[in-house]
């Protein structure tokens, strides 16, 4: 009771210092740190550069200096010498929970504060993306939570040690952890979560959920520790161990303590985002699994039931195997790590089955004995939240009413120990979705709706062998081009975006254009492709009929970029000619000092697409002679005739250079030297001849690459010939 009435006066007495007016102004003002120098989202998304990156700069710089501002408000007394008074008064152990009630209520204050100031800035930033429950939901988990963890962390150590300069090294020392060593540690970077990237035409729940399960996490920690070091609060004149066993004689603060700890090591242990895969990439263990003798797959059928709002999946799947062995066998399958299996028959009788600890490439090993009858349906049900392997690289396994995204042994479990039977590895999915959303397989085939349900869904089946579903809020144009029907899906939140970039055209001109000049995508079925709109994911690819597109490419960020076109409608051609040069055709990982990569021939294709569209004045002013002047300054560039200087700069300031020298290399350099070869080559037909040899060529399974030496093979040069000094 105390404490309620002593806390309006402390929270009072704190607002009126000016050191807290300040750090308060500071913290509303932090946001912009992640707009021009902490940038923690990589991705290239609105959303990222401009609520993420803010959001998370605000949130390192917040807990810092309300940090601090706790270590000076706990020290008032002492370094006023007037500790003995106020704590014959007021019990230190009351004095201490009121100043951290009166520090969280400030916390809270400055970010309803920053928040308002906040929102108009983003929103106009972000532009037609911009959501308030992204919003809502980035500032207060990538900022809000970091607060009371910095105050929380910074009063632990100042009870603890009693001293200001011992507090303030400690706390700037677990700080620097988080920012440096724990970093790359979804679980363990409590100031600067882990978050590459947001999504802007869809939604971001996964990466929302992780964030903050790994703030509670800590919340409920170093709740937890602060209980310990509230209770070595010193008092009646003894030191940290005579305090601490006087204060455990109410037997409820001990008590306080031990559970919240314990909630956070139970909450960091059984978390359920991360799988626990091997994580050596080069090894194949689940490759290696012998075929069951005398045993063949017949078909699979799998009925889906994704939960959108919690972002569960529960299935039941069913397989029909054939058995010559006359004995019984174990069939192997591969589950996704977040999964529970049950309710496993076969012919409708249990059957034994084990799921290993060992996992790899997101999946666990279910192992199923089957009887030694003939003919054998096994059945099994499925539920669990998908995990993901990649910490890094969270939310590949979004799962909301906005999109969806099931692969593989997440969609239902894969077999992998048997031989395919006549029809290969055949599959029916049927899988029930909210109305807004349209299923999308992964392959040639299409998804029908077989049932309009009362609870406002709809049930999808698709057959395929395939064995991967996406699904969305989507828009799908049909685009007559190439000589195949193009079906064009992207995030219904870009449409204005796709709009404006003239997106159905330029898809149709890149098709017809890149089709005529160097072929038929081999991913193509020669009647339909379809073309999707993912969530950021950090790439694309392709298979037999469909071909993935990376949200992050059409960002206005991303199609503004000069480099790639000179405007975003012509940005949207470069970034669909990578159908062929980078998906079509792929490229190894570049040289950093090499000019060679898929962005050299996609360029030059742009180049060759716009001048056709527009003239070759227009190709030339907007192109070539760009091209040359990045060229012409990159060979005046300081560091390109200096190199030695370049080693000695600070690593990240070394990494920053390269990077933005490799980009003119690749996009300025390369275009230009495959222009020269054109020239040197006999002019445009000759060059697209030899393109469409390169893009028809067989390829060498060991290494499937277009490498530069091919290039210059096919044009009878050398890298000599191409040198543009």
């Amino acid at each position: 009771m105390k404490t309620m009435r002593l806390f309006p006066l402390e929270l009072r007495r704190l607002l009126q210092s000016r050191l807290t007016w300040l750090i308060m102004a500071l913290t509303v003002l932090s946001p912009v740190l992640g707009l021009v120098l902490y940038k923690r989202a990589t991705s290239t998304t609105m959303l990222s550069m401009y609520l993420a990156n803010p959001a998370i700069a605000g949130g390192v710089a917040g807990a810092i200096l309300f940090g601090l501002l706790a270590i000076f408000e706990l020290d008032r007394a002492s370094r006023s010498r007037v500790d003995i008074l106020t704590d014959a008064v007021v019990s230190p152990l009351t004095t201490a929970l009121t100043r951290l009630l009166a520090l969280l209520t400030a916390a809270v204050l400055t970010m309803a504060v920053t928040m308002l100031v906040w929102f108009p800035i983003s929103a106009g930033l972000i532009g037609s993306v911009f959501t308030g429950a992204n919003y809502v939901l980035a500032y207060l988990l990538l900022m809000g939570l970091a607060l009371p963890l910095g105050i929380l962390a910074a009063a632990a150590a100042y009870q603890f040690t009693r001293r200001a300069d011992l507090s303030i090294v400690l706390f700037i020392a677990f700080c620097a952890l988080s920012l440096t060593v724990w970093s790359a540690e979804w679980q363990l970077c409590w100031l600067n979560p882990c978050v590459w990237a947001l999504s802007d035409d869809f939604s971001n729940l996964r990466v929302f959920r992780s964030v903050a399960w790994m703030r509670l996490t800590w919340l409920a920690a170093l709740a937890g520790v602060w209980t310990v070091s509230y209770l070595c609060i010193r008092q009646y004149g003894k030191g940290i161990f005579g305090s601490l066993a006087r204060s455990v004689r109410r037997v409820y603060r001990p008590v306080i303590a031990v559970a919240l700890l314990a909630c956070s090591g139970t909450a960091y242990a059984a978390q359920p985002f991360i799988d626990q895969s091997n994580p050596d990439l080069t090894a194949m263990s689940f490759y290696e699994i012998p075929y069951a003798e005398g045993v063949t797959f017949v078909r699979r059928t799998a009925q889906v039931f994704p939960d959108t709002d919690a972002g569960t999946v529960t299935g039941r799947a069913s397989y029909q195997f054939q058995n010559t062995s006359g004995q019984e066998q174990s069939i192997s399958f591969g589950i996704n790590p977040g999964y529970t299996i049950s309710n496993v028959q076969a012919n409708g009788a249990d059957v034994p089955f084990t799921v290993s600890d060992y996992q790899e490439y997101n999946e666990a090993l279910l192992e199923v004995t089957i009887p030694a009858e003939e003919e054998v349906e096994l059945t099994m049900e499925y539920s669990g939240f998908p995990q993901e392997s990649m910490p890094t690289m969270q939310g590949g396994k979004e799962l909301s009413s906005e999109y969806l995204c099931l692969e593989n042994s997440a969609l239902s479990p894969r077999v992998m120990n048997l031989i395919p039977g006549e029809a290969g590895y055949p599959a029916e999915i049927e899988i029930t979705l909210p109305a807004s959303m349209i299923a999308i397989p992964f392959s040639s085939s299409e998804a029908e709706v077989i049932s309009e349900n009362a609870d406002g869904t709809r049930t999808y089946e698709a057959n395929s062998a395939g064995g991967i579903l996406y699904a969305g809020d989507y828009i799908c144009e049909q685009i007559e081009a190439g000589g195949m029907t193009i079906e064009f899906y992207y995030g219904r939140k870009h449409q204005a975006v796709m709009e404006e970039v003239g997106a159905v055209d330029a898809v149709k001109e890149v098709v017809d254009y890149c089709t005529e000049h160097y072929g038929t995508l081999s991913f193509g079925t020669g009647e339909t492709l379809k073309l999707i709109q993912s969530r950021v994911a950090g790439g694309g690819y392709a298979v037999g009929g469909a071909s993935l597109l990376d949200e992050a490419d059409f960002t206005i960020a991303n199609l503004g970029d000069t480099n790639k076109g000179a405007v975003p409608g012509e940005t949207f051609i470069h970034e669909l000619v990578h159908q062929w040069w980078g998906l079509g055709n792929m490229f190894d990982t570049a040289d950093s000092i090499s000019p060679w990569s898929a962005e050299g021939l996609t360029v030059y294709t742009t180049y060759r697409i716009v001048k056709e569209l527009y003239g070759e004045a227009y190709a030339q002013e907007h192109y070539v002679d760009q091209w040359q002047q990045a060229v012409d300054d990159y060979y005046l560039n300081y560091y390109v005739r200096h190199p030695e200087y370049l080693e000695m700069l600070p690593e990240n300031e070394q990494l920053a250079i390269s990077n933005s020298l490799s980009q003119v290399r690749q996009y300025n350099e390369m275009p230009l030297k495959i222009l020269k070869a054109e020239q040197l080559m006999g002019g445009e037909e000759a060059m697209d001849q030899i393109l469409h040899d390169l893009f028809n060529r067989e390829l060498d399974p060991m290494y499937p690459y277009l490498s530069y030496q091919n290039f210059l093979d096919a044009c009878g040069l050398t890298e000599e010939d191409l040198n543009l000094g």
